[in-house]
């Protein structure tokens, strides 16, 4: 059965929109998915799952934190093989020490990720923002609070995608494999 990452945009962030991620497990699992595992809290999980269809995935999953937690928030569902075209098509991958300087923002769509252009021309050198079909990359050097574009993707530019940072989508990827 096909492996899954569902990762949820703002959550246990601040004092709103809480998930505690031991209960959003036993969603996952309420909902017939099976070898689920967290990581973090900031709402990223991996599941198995007989689905098919990761619009369908994502919406029930969205409407179930709704009815069970109050809370509405963008739901981003990537196949293991999604997954894994980001990370190897990654077009910058940034040095060792720099994995927390560099953000993935996942969409559900790829017409979500290409909003993400206009915000290119934010870009001062040495940031650098390249967006593909299939995820957007964002390296700031000097920090993300100090980036202009970052500062836009985790506000209202980019209230379509979800970010991670490098460190995280490694950690993710190397979850989803079965033991």
């Amino acid at each position: 059965m096909p492996r899954y990452v569902v990762l949820l945009r703002g959550v246990n962030v601040g004092k709103g929109n809480r998930v505690p991620m031991a209960e959003f497990k036993q969603l996952l699992e309420e909902l017939d998915h099976t070898h689920v595992k967290t990581l973090l809290n900031s709402g990223n999980a991996v599941f198995t799952s007989g689905a098919r269809s990761v619009p369908k995935l994502a919406t029930a999953i969205a409407e179930h934190l709704e009815t069970r937690f109050g809370v509405t928030t963008p739901v981003m569902v990537k196949s293991a093989a999604e997954v894994a075209t980001i990370i190897s098509d990654n077009p910058m991958p940034p040095p060792d020490d720099h994995h927390s300087r560099f953000l993935v923002a996942f969409g559900p769509t790829e017409a979500a990720v290409r909003a993400l252009e206009p915000l290119v021309a934010l870009a001062r050198p040495p940031e650098r923002l390249i967006v593909t079909k299939h995820a957007a990359y964002l390296y700031c050097p000097d920090g993300i609070l100090q980036s202009k574009v970052g500062e836009a993707m985790l506000g209202k530019a980019g209230k379509g995608v979800t970010t991670r940072n490098w460190a995280t989508v490694l950690k993710i990827h190397a979850l989803l494999p079965l033991a």
